[in-house]
């Protein structure tokens, strides 16, 4: 349903991929009159006519900031993904930050709306999941650390918020993992290993959300009245074997206790963080989310499925040699497993589909 009234929009995180798009689609919506991006560090791109302030929303600036501005609508984005530094660093961050946030929306006379960037990993990943989870579903094993717990946070903060301003509208949005040109995030880096680890005896099923797709679900929600909690996913689903195939990225099956020595070959070569335990349980028992609700809401699909927006992000990332891969081919043979050399794309030993296994690639998780 349509908004009435013209807003000031504050977007937080526009200095990262999925702001910047956010900032540059609502800047072109005829009924807001200004929108404004904060962040702690300036954007790589330009935001056309979005003003940028430098703020962090830890602090009380970004009170003064809705305040003095007026804002009406907040658009919440920027929940780090990735571990930088420390892990109470991290938390801080996403949770303390999105305390400080709500809380100046909550004094504000001025605030009607908010839209939350949220995520999947709330359900967490377990082997006695459901086949696909919808937004009523709890989790059978609550999200204990990393990214997952802190979003579970921000989810109960969010309810808390509601309930002391009922006269707002809010959209809390639970993504699937993004991909796309533009993404950095511990799956791309993960997939830009030049040797890629799974967990021997595991072939998860895997959900993907396009940055453009994603956009644009924010976009709606920003411009629209949609309020509720929304799962946010490409239609169909990719087992892991299947998107490595097709990334012809080599893998190789590894035992669960190895992937660390991995992860922390990942941390020299592809930026990866190690390999955190939340991350781990999504390599071994995926993860796929019912998003019919959405559908009906917005009466929109996203434009890519999980399948054209995996080969989206293939695409921008490129293939080829990697000199490291000898690396990984000294690892794998000290490990006592077999060499990538010798290991096929995505075809490397057993394959057992694990609990979280699919017969069909597609036709899940819609």
């Amino acid at each position: 349903m349509p908004s009435a009234t013209a807003r000031v929009v504050l977007v937080t995180g526009v200095s990262r991929f999925l702001g910047a798009r956010v900032a540059g689609a609502l800047q072109a919506e005829p009924g807001i009159d200004r929108v404004i991006g904060v962040d702690t560090v300036p954007p790589t791109t330009p935001l056309g006519r979005t003003e940028f302030v430098r703020v962090d929303i830890r602090t009380p600036g970004i009170a003064k900031v809705i305040s003095s501005e007026r804002v009406d609508t907040v658009v919440h984005l920027n929940l780090v993904t990735s571990q930088i530094g420390p892990r109470p660093k991290m938390k801080e961050l996403n949770v303390i930050g999105t305390m400080q946030l709500l809380a100046a929306c909550q004094r504000s006379p001025d605030m009607r709306k908010l839209v939350v960037r949220s995520s999947a990993a709330v359900y967490g990943s377990s082997p006695r999941d459901p086949a696909v989870f919808a937004e009523t579903d709890e989790p059978m094993e609550a999200p204990s650390s990393g990214y997952a717990k802190d979003v579970t946070e921000v989810e109960g903060y969010v309810r808390g918020l509601l309930r002391r301003r009922s006269d707002l509208t809010v959209s809390v949005l639970r993504f699937a993992n993004f991909l796309g040109p533009d993404v950095d995030s511990p799956l791309t880096r993960y997939l830009r290993m030049p040797v890629v680890p799974t967990v021997l005896g595991f072939d998860p099923r895997l959900q993907f959300i396009h940055s453009g797709d994603g956009a644009e679900v924010v976009r709606r929600m920003t411009v629209e009245d949609h309020p509720g909690c929304y799962n946010v996913a490409g239609d169909g689903v990719l087992l892991l074997s299947q998107a490595l195939r097709r990334a012809g990225r080599p893998s190789v099956p590894v035992p669960e206790a190895s992937m660390q020595v991995f992860g922390d070959l990942g941390r020299r070569f592809a930026g990866l963080s190690g390999f955190s335990p939340e991350l781990l349980r999504w390599l071994m028992y995926g993860r796929v989310i019912d998003c019919s609700k959405l559908a009906a809401e917005l009466r929109w699909r996203p434009e890519h499925s999980a399948e054209s927006a995996f080969t989206d992000f293939v695409r921008a990332a490129g293939g080829g040699h990697n000199p490291s891969l000898e690396v990984f081919d000294r690892l794998v043979g000290a490990l006592g497993g077999r060499s990538p050399a010798t290991t096929s794309h995505g075809r490397s030993g057993p394959r057992f589909g694990g609990p979280r296994a699919a017969p069909h690639e597609n036709g899940a998780g819609r």
